[in-house]
């Protein structure tokens, strides 16, 4: 699958190397388009891919086109790439923020894909939320999800709404992961553990943790209630987190990011 990335920052080159691992294109297939000189000669040494300063250059040959740039930077790519692409090219947007019907009108280009992945992706653990505009092919459908296949699991939707919703959840979610595990780490620092074994002992138990709650098919709350003993150090805990709001706040910072993901979308 012959594929431009506009863009190679760290979640393109992220991209890319899981994409390559996978098998779902080849060094000589792909050209980064990329403004940093250095950072072009990186990728090219370290991937083994072609690389340009000129992003119409990157797409011209291209079936897929990934925009992996920053929402700041996106005006100048759409700019760049208006009316340059054809009917069997399919656009495919990470890009923070941006509608599917400015990425259209941009473009000037209606097969357009929009994603919202996730920093896990970077080891293929990630999840991507997608949506495609009505115009893209079967062909350039299954192109998005074999890339995205690559860095761990899509899932598509049909109602672009549900990538804000997702920008809250998955899309910000690491962040509220490391901050609990920030957390868990310092508390096991107070109790006189060393960092390092305090560290490890929090990554484990989320690692763990989210493998069990995904693998198991149980709910949550039942796994929750399995290792909660009444009278227990558990039940303590939870009883402590219950009275400082912990579901409550998790609900509010899923909120807040949810009202700041339609703010930008709006802007647009």
């Amino acid at each position: 699958m012959r594929t431009a990335f506009i863009g190679g920052g760290v979640m393109g080159e992220a991209m890319l190397a899981r994409a390559l691992v996978a098998g779902v294109m080849t060094p000589a297939d792909v050209c980064v388009a990329e403004p940093l000189e250095d950072r072009r000669a990186y990728l090219a040494a370290t991937h083994g891919v072609a690389v340009t300063a000129d992003g119409a250059e990157a797409a011209a040959s291209a079936e897929l086109v990934v925009l992996a740039v920053k929402p700041q930077q996106v005006a100048a790519v759409l700019e760049t790439l208006a009316g340059t692409l054809d009917a069997k090219q399919t656009a495919l947007s990470i890009v923070a923020g941006v509608p599917l019907k400015a990425l259209v009108e941009g473009l000037k280009h209606p097969h357009v894909v929009r994603v919202m992945p996730n920093t896990p992706a970077r080891i293929g653990a990630g999840i991507s939320v997608w949506t495609a505009a009505p115009a893209v092919s079967a062909e350039g459908r299954a192109a998005a999800a074999a890339l995205l296949g690559a860095l761990g699991r899509e899932w598509y939707v049909d109602d672009e709404s549900y990538l804000d919703m997702a920008t809250a959840l998955s899309g910000s979610g690491p962040a509220y992961v490391f901050a609990f595990i920030e957390a868990l780490v310092e508390a096991g620092v107070g109790l006189g553990m060393p960092r390092e074994m305090a560290l490890a002992l929090a990554t484990e138990t989320v690692a763990g943790s989210g493998r069990l709650a995904r693998e198991s098919g149980e709910d949550p709350a039942a796994l929750r209630v399995s290792v909660t003993s009444p009278g227990g150090t558990t039940a303590a805990a939870l009883a402590a987190l219950e009275r400082g709001g912990f579901a409550a706040t998790i609900r509010n910072a899923v909120a807040a990011a949810h009202r700041r993901a339609i703010e930008l979308g709006g802007n647009r």
